[in-house]
């Protein structure tokens, strides 16, 4: 079988009977393209495990960003990127399997062994400073251009703090948001619908920016460009976010995913059950979301001196 017609078929499968992202449609063409053109495939006969693992070393030989941007460090590709290839290599493979095509085994692919992910963390302390910087800079601002930006920045960084949400996710919401209710439904990752709740502290900073506004356009959240206005992007809300970071005197490096962080350890170190806080993620696997585990266990050291060893 042709393998340009078999990942085609491919892609198409996982687009409209798998319900994948757009994004993960182009991950997957790209790193399937990528082997097919180093290893030479042109028949899904071509592929093996002699050339997949060739192909291993050869990514592994790659230059990272780390290596082009020049930083210090192996500059090689990072072993989470190289795996990537193969979870996409593997998913083809058992496609072809459903499909009855004669192919190896995709079992036969293992993936590399990844050191725990380590996690940016900001401490309580450091987070309240970060959710109060915009709304400090609003109270002493006397532009009220400027000031409608301060407003928006405020909801922003409560409503992702109050659901979690990805960054990608809460740039898709819509200014039609009812908040008359203390929870919304989005859109995530593979299209799948999950509900998240708004605290009390984020529907009033969104109410506040919504009522400022006097646009017509669709999107919640919009960014201040001249001459027209635009659907607030990710990069956007990275550049605003970097200088509330200076503001609020945190030196730790803080991205909007580590208020997704945030939102997850606190529900955690609270009593939340992992499977609930889950479900508030939008995470496929729950292995997912054991990341977290580990950070919030220090209250096992104080229930092992409470009731350990009273009898001895």
């Amino acid at each position: 079988m042709n393998a340009e017609t078999a990942k085609r078929q491919f892609l198409e499968y996982i687009e409209i009977e798998r319900g994948r992202a757009v994004k993960t449609i182009e991950n997957y063409d790209r790193y399937l393209t990528r082997y097919f053109e180093q290893m030479k495939i042109k028949s899904v006969s071509d592929i093996t495990e002699q050339n997949i693992r060739d192909f291993r070393l050869w990514l592994n030989r790659q230059a990272g960003s780390a290596g082009r941007a020049g930083n210090v460090g192996s500059g090689t590709m990072k072993r989470r990127t190289q795996n990537y290839y193969m979870i996409a290599l593997r998913a083809f493979l058992k496609f072809l399997r459903k499909r009855e095509v004669n192919c190896i085994s995709p079992e036969r692919i293992e993936l590399a062994k990844l050191p725990e992910r380590q996690i940016d963390l900001i401490t309580s302390t450091e987070l309240a400073r970060l959710l109060k910087a915009p709304r400090d800079a609003f109270e002493k601002e006397r532009d009220p251009g400027k000031a409608l930006n301060y407003l928006r920045d405020t909801a922003i960084l409560e409503l992702l703090f109050s659901t979690g949400l990805r960054v990608s996710e809460l740039c898709a919401l819509n200014s039609d948001i009812d908040l008359s209710r203390d929870e919304l439904s989005v859109r995530g990752k593979g299209e799948k619908v999950r509900v998240v709740f708004l605290s009390p502290t984020a529907k009033e900073s969104v109410r506040d920016y919504v009522k400022a506004r006097k646009d017509m356009e669709e999107a919640l959240f919009v960014d201040g460009r001249p001459n027209k206005l635009h659907r607030i992007i990710p990069r956007d809300i990275q550049r605003h976010l970097k200088t509330y970071v200076a503001r609020a005197g945190i030196t730790n490096i803080v991205t909007p995913h580590t208020l997704r962080h945030a939102f997850a350890t606190d529900l955690l170190s609270n009593g939340a059950d992992i499977r609930s806080v889950q479900q508030l993620l939008g995470h496929a696997s729950i292995n997912t979301t054991q990341i977290y585990t580990h950070i919030t266990d220090s209250h096992l050291k104080e229930i092992h001196r409470k009731y350990h060893g009273k009898n001895r």
